[in-house]
């Protein structure tokens, strides 16, 4: 779509398509500069799935993590993220991440007086440069009453926004504290205006085939907003899309995705196409297991503390405790290898009966036994017909896996040997990970293959520009976060890779739209 200057129904600086902490940054960037900065969501909520996450941000060598007596610096994390990455994404997109990263937490720290924390949590693979507490930032939760009359504009928690517990507005914590706080500090700017329930439409072009604003719908009406500077978006990926799912990434369904049904939809990937963006890990997610709750919703899981993970045919395949991408990824290869789309997650009745595993809600285990994902028996055989699977095939995985637990070591899988694996136990050895599974009673539970949003969009260059398939620039687009094709292309390296690298990315997008482009490889800053 073409139009001419003079046309539109409003002008500024900037315009920002998304809501999740990527968008909200790259507007608090640009309004903070002065630049005037429209901010367009679809839903009636701020967030997106960033208000689901736990909130870690992963910027090696900031000024936080020096505060909080972690070593660190951005070399160090340059070698791990490289040993991880490799080749798959341009190094100079990665240096553009990783160099900037500190800035991006002074400007957090310094303009923005967002109050962070580190806290502990396992880099995800054993290679060089590895921290095994990790190397993570958090925001400090919020009180609800802090963030006043914004916080119905907050997106919910996932147990009240898919799963219809009470909504918890007392302290907002993880995604949720980042979504208040980045509100809270653009509703402080004079040149920020956020709009809710106003969806992007298209990308509008000049004649020239420079992007200079974006159609938007309000209401039943369509608005032509235009972006002087640039337009950025930060709108997520195609998650909750059945369609493209299927297409690329060979998906039975994007329910079991944890982003909100209402998010992820594919806009972004729809606009870039449209002009003419060069696109790249289409087939890519940052996959999870996922219990799978009556509504047919699925709900993040990790750290498992004991049982088995099985296939529809009843055969362990994976170390349980591998970071939950690891572990998603070997689901995946399992469909792919025409083992079905079942998983079952098999423990004994060590915590009472409890679910063994951190999940959000934590499954009601009558609610999912009369939906038929939940099944206790008293014997493997029992327990196998319970869940269609030969009993013979279970017993055998079971008797295995209790083999290894008696001898202390996993010699197929090599669970409780990495320090990842180790830390929701609080173990310190391999043997403390490996308990066998008996007793009275046995459990079977759901598992399905979810994901935390999709990675694959618009190629950026490292000002965050989008490529077209030419291999140039768009003149005035950007993108960022789960819009984008992410830096780590086909890894998760670490706790807060998305969202760290889709700050990062929108803050030297804004940059560049203020005509001050930041170096790919600025000067160490001395701490």
């Amino acid at each position: 779509m073409t139009t001419q200057a003079g046309t539109f129904d409003a002008e500024f600086d900037v315009v920002v398509v998304g809501s999740g902490v990527a968008a909200l940054f790259g507007a608090a960037a640009a309004a903070s500069r002065g630049l005037s900065t429209c901010l367009v969501e679809k839903t009636d909520r701020f967030g997106g799935t960033s208000a689901y996450s736990g909130g870690a941000v992963w910027l090696p060598g900031n000024a936080v993590l020096a505060r909080d007596g972690l070593e660190d610096s951005v070399d160090t994390g340059r070698t791990y993220f490289r040993a991880v990455v490799g080749d798959r994404t341009d190094h100079d997109l990665q240096d553009a991440y990783l160099n900037t990263g500190p800035m991006v937490v002074d400007f957090l720290q310094d303009t923005l007086g967002i109050p962070t924390r580190f806290q502990a949590f396992p880099d995800y693979f054993d290679a060089p440069g590895r921290q095994e507490v990790g190397r993570s930032i958090y925001p400090k939760p919020i009180k609800g009453e802090e963030v006043g009359e914004r916080t119905g504009d907050i997106r919910s928690s996932v147990p009240s926004d898919q799963f219809g517990s009470p909504e918890d507005t007392a302290r907002l914590e993880g995604g949720r504290a980042w979504v208040a706080r980045l509100v809270l500090a653009l509703d402080g700017m004079e040149a920020a205006e956020l709009r809710l329930s106003t969806a992007a439409e298209r990308l509008i072009r000049d004649d020239d085939g420079r992007v200079v604003g974006v159609e938007v719908r309000e209401g039943s009406g369509l608005r032509s907003i235009r972006a002087r500077r640039g337009v950025l978006v930060a709108a997520g990926g195609f998650e909750r899309s059945t369609e493209l799912r299927r297409r690329w990434q060979r998906m039975p369904t994007s329910d079991w995705s944890a982003s909100h049904p209402d998010t992820g939809s594919g806009d972004a990937v729809r606009m870039f196409d449209e002009v003419g963006a060069r696109l790249d890990l289409l087939d890519q997610s940052w996959w999870c297991p996922a219990t799978l709750f009556p509504n047919g919703h699925a709900a993040f899981t990790l750290g498992f503390r004991s049982g088995i993970i099985v296939d529809g045919a009843g055969r362990r395949f994976a170390n349980e405790l591998l970071p939950y991408d690891q572990m998603g990824r070997r689901m995946h290869a399992r469909m792919d290898d025409g083992a079905g789309e079942e998983f079952w997650f098999v423990f004994d009745d060590s915590e009472a009966g409890g679910y063994p595993a951190i999940c959000v809600p934590a499954p009601d285990p009558e609610q999912l036994r009369a939906a038929g994902l939940w099944h206790t028996a008293a014997t493997i055989g029992e327990l196998a017909q319970a869940i269609g699977i030969d009993p013979d095939v279970l017993a055998e995985s079971v008797t295995r896996f209790n083999g290894h637990a008696a001898q202390g070591r996993d010699n197929d899988f090599g669970r409780g040997e990495d320090p990842y694996g180790r830390f929701f136990l609080g173990a310190s050895t391999a043997e403390e990970c490996l308990r066998p599974l008996g007793g009275d009673r046995l459990h079977a539970v759901r598992l399905v293959l979810g994901d935390l949003g999709t990675k694959g969009g618009a190629v950026i260059d490292p000002n965050g520009a989008v490529v077209g398939t030419d291999g140039a620039p768009i003149p005035g687009l950007y993108a960022a976060g789960n819009s984008s094709a992410s830096v780590s292309g086909e890894a998760y390296p670490g706790p807060g890779v998305p969202l760290g690298s889709g700050m990062t990315m929108a803050f030297r997008a804004v940059a560049d739209m203020a005509e001050k482009p930041l170096p790919v490889n600025p000067a160490p800053v001395a701490r």
